[in-house]
């Protein structure tokens, strides 16, 4: 019997949902035959892994108290950033006359009714409404973006500033003046002031009340519990509803497999691997931006792992149960059932999990499991992390990783809290300004509720995630470890197909572009427009939508991301099409259409729905 086979013949029987026990051995013990262990002995001294010590734990201990009182955040790693910035401050006076010169100059050519150094760039657009022309409204404007420019001046080109220390220090500068704007104050926002009498003080109800069910969803959260007021867009019923199965489940995942739409399929099945910082049905949403429906009407077999949401009693569940437990395990089921070599496609960090696979698999002889591959906004190389960086250097990793060992996990709030400071002006202030100050709810929409209903992650996966791959980037740089033993992307001969998204702040494209140096395999490259979830859900139709796509070829030179942004030309429309021929182009024909076994319960499943 073939590994695969002995995988279905062991899993195929569900479990029940529970925390994954240390000793489990019967999926593992299938997969090690497949990926198997090397001698411990040939192994890299980076693979071996950490040992706490109770000195260790009484460092943690303190980490996360202070870790509790600043959301996860390092005041170390603050004040060294302000400290570097102002010591060499203190010794660039050409730095220091320039500063003094632009603070003493720009107020006067205020007073003589000339515009502020914003003439010199782009119009903000919270300033663009005429009532901010009208005295005294003009003048708060003014100072504000003298105030911003000043900064931005102030905060870069200081001699001898660490770039990582610079980039904090503009970071937080940008914040605080994003707090202080004069839209953000009533007594200062011209626009507020003139709703409030046209309304006869009705915005004043609709912004408390708004303010008040934001308080009671916030603190129902913080306490672990659902939202006060729930979102309209439940899974299984307005999200998350193409019509399938659950036909395979363990304690750390399950498996879908989605009814044909059509009397023929391409003879390789489609697995999609999403991250598990997300729910799955990002990419199942409604029926009209669904990327799964779309698969399924296309004419493909859609598989779709669904990641359960851990608590405290998982927080030793390692980025290594993902990978064997989650991701491999659902491979070869969907291989023993299909009998066919798989075209495996992951999201975000599923798409980070499925590079080290492929590469695993190469490295050990089973490369034919896979078809192809498809990274849809995944990092391989961290090098350029983004404005993500700004939270992940020594310091910071301590504080967090303190606040994870303490709760055994890090909660969905705490990670929404950083991705909302990174663009803390339309997530925070501007929508602070709309919704409790003039009393506007912005309207819902599925994207908006799936991105409301997060996961948790283990405290061992997440604290290894973020220091090998993102801190150490060890798996670019070939020392992160499957087996005790180095997996190398540039084993990977599988054709890939890779997709960035141009406003992209969780996997920025110019990282997701830097695969073409790690292989020599045939990679066609998507670059879209929209951010890393907006990009992604794409559908056909959905105006102002555009693309750039390129193949290189087997061993073909490699070529800039510049070049390729400047030479490659823009489609009008969704990458949804392109991929599917794309898909089609790599597959050996087509079958009888395949239908899920009814084994276990309907799509969604179960651990979707689990808060």
């Amino acid at each position: 019997m073939s590994s695969p086979q002995l995988l279905r013949k062991r899993a195929s029987a569900p479990t029940s949902a529970g925390t994954l026990p240390a000793n489990t051995t019967d999926t593992a013990d299938t997969i090690d035959a497949v990926v198997p262990a090397p001698t411990r002995g040939a192994a890299d001294s980076a693979c071996a892994p950490a040992r706490g010590t109770a000195s260790d734990d009484l460092d943690r201990a303190a980490h996360a108290a202070v870790a509790a009182w600043t959301g996860g955040l390092s005041p170390a790693s603050m004040v060294l950033a302000w400290l570097d910035w102002a010591m060499h401050l203190t010794v660039a006076p050409g730095k220091q006359f320039d500063l003094a010169t632009e603070a003493l100059v720009a107020p006067a050519m205020q007073a003589d009714g000339m515009p502020p150094a914003a003439r010199h760039t782009p119009p903000d657009p919270r300033f663009a409404a005429a009532e901010w022309e009208a005295w005294p409204f003009r003048l708060y404007r003014d100072a504000f973006l003298q105030a911003q420019q000043w900064w931005a001046h102030a905060s870069t080109g200081i001699p001898g500033v660490e770039a990582h220390h610079e980039e904090l220090v503009r970071f937080w500068a940008r914040q605080w003046l994003d707090a202080c704007t004069p839209g953000n104050f009533f007594a200062t926002n011209p626009l507020a002031q003139k709703a409030l009498i046209d309304s006869g003080g009705g915005i004043a109800i609709k912004g408390a009340q708004h303010w008040l069910e934001d308080f009671a969803d916030m603190t129902s959260r913080l306490r672990g519990g659902r939202p006060v007021h729930p979102p309209a867009w439940r899974p299984g019923h307005e999200v998350a509803c193409t019509r399938g199965r659950v036909i395979w489940r363990n304690e750390l995942c399950e498996l879908l497999q989605y009814e044909p739409a059509t009397s023929q399929v391409t003879r390789e099945p489609v697995l999609i691997v999403p991250s598990w910082i997300m729910k799955y049905y990002i990419l199942d949403l409604q029926p009209n931006d669904s990327l799964v429906k779309y698969l399924v009407d296309e004419g493909h077999t859609v598989f779709m792992v669904s990641w359960r949401n851990p608590g405290a009693a998982d927080r030793d569940l390692a980025l290594d149960d993902y990978l064997k437990r989650g991701l491999l395990a659902a491979l070869f089921e969907v291989h023993a059932r299909c009998g066919e070599a798989v075209h495996a496609t992951g999201y975000c960090l599923g798409g980070t999990l499925l590079a080290i696979a492929a590469a695993a698999l190469a490295r050990d002889g089973k490369a034919d499991l896979l078809r192809t591959v498809t990274l849809l906004a995944a990092q391989t190389d961290f090098s350029e992390p983004g404005e993500l960086g700004l939270f992940i250097d020594a310091s910071e990793l301590a504080a967090l990783d303190a606040l994870m060992w303490q709760q055994g996990y890090l909660d969905g709030s705490q990670m929404a809290a950083t991705f909302q400071l990174l663009n803390a002006r339309d997530l925070i202030w501007s929508r602070m300004m709309s919704e409790h100050m003039l009393g506007r709810r912005s309207k819902a929409n599925d994207l908006m509720a799936w991105n409301a209903d997060t996961t948790r992650m283990p405290y061992r996966m997440h604290s290894e995630y973020l220091t090998k791959l993102f801190l150490n980037n060890d798996l670019a740089e070939g020392r992160y470890c499957v087996e005790g033993q180095p997996v190398a992307l540039p084993d990977i001969d599988t054709p890939a197909f890779v997709v960035g998204t141009e406003r992209d702040h969780v996997s920025p494209w110019p990282s997701v572009y830097r695969l073409h140096l790690f292989t020599h395999n045939a990679l066609t490259f998507v670059l879209t427009s929209g951010g890393h979830n907006a990009g992604i859900v794409s559908e056909p139709g959905h105006p102002g939508r555009h693309y750039r796509c390129a193949t290189r070829e087997p061993d073909a030179p490699y070529r800039s991301r510049h070049e390729f942004f400047e030479q490659t030309p823009t489609v009008d429309g969704s990458w949804w099409p392109c991929w599917s021929a794309w898909l089609r182009a790599h597959s050996t024909g087509q079958v009888s259409a395949r239908r899920p076994d009814p084994a276990l319960e309907r799509a969604p499943g179960r651990y979707v729905l689990e808060s």
